[in-house]
């Protein structure tokens, strides 16, 4: 790490104590910081839908921020806790966002999923999104932790190692772990949700 990432990374811990501390203007001051990384994160997660979607990359960072200030104060514990919380609230913006486009489409339920390695989301159809995302409630129901990987990787974008540091496993279970979330999302949402638990 150079000392400039060094220092960035410092001065970023600063503002989250701060934001912590209730300084309103901390968020402010820590965007610039972080937006290039949660643009690359939301990116590479617009990446897999088709092009000329309607939420684009820069609408998602901007939906993400206007979520980030009207949270509850939280105690930030370190750059890796902001960036988990950041992927929650990334699922829950597309979630939301599907969820208002199948009820302005007004029909169907949930279709089969074209999951590939990436859990592949078509924008073309809104309810796959809430399938996918009604299935990882499940999965959190009984295995809190595989979703939580599911969560980080596919709506946060974070790599193995950054996974691994904010769940405090190693890399080899988070590998383990999405390979069997992955598949077991995949049999969830195909069967509609008839194997849940």
């Amino acid at each position: 790490m150079s000392s400039q990432e060094g220092d960035a990374g410092g001065e970023v811990a600063r503002l989250l104590t701060a934001w912590s501390s209730g300084d309103e203007t901390a968020l402010d001051r820590l965007m610039p910081l972080v937006y290039q990384e949660l643009h690359q994160r939301a990116e590479r997660y617009m990446a897999y839908e088709q092009p000329g979607h309607t939420l684009q990359t820069t609408a998602l960072v901007n939906e993400l921020y206007l979520r980030l200030v009207d949270l509850p104060r939280q105690t930030w514990q370190n750059r890796s806790h902001f960036l988990a919380i950041c992927a929650q609230l990334m699922r829950r913006i597309l979630v939301d966002f599907a969820r208002s486009r199948r009820s302005q489409k007004r029909g169907g339920g949930p279709g089969q999923l074209p999951l590939n390695e990436a859990l592949t989301v078509c924008s073309e159809a809104p309810q796959e999104i809430i399938a996918v995302d009604d299935a990882l409630k499940s999965l959190s129901a009984f295995d809190p932790r595989k979703a939580r990987v599911v969560e980080l990787r596919f709506f946060g974008g974070l790599g193995v190692e950054e996974t691994a540091e904010i769940l405090k496993i190693s890399p080899e279970t988070v590998m383990r772990d999405w390979k069997m979330a992955k598949v077991w999302l995949i049999r969830e949402v195909r069967s509609g949700g008839k194997h849940a638990g």
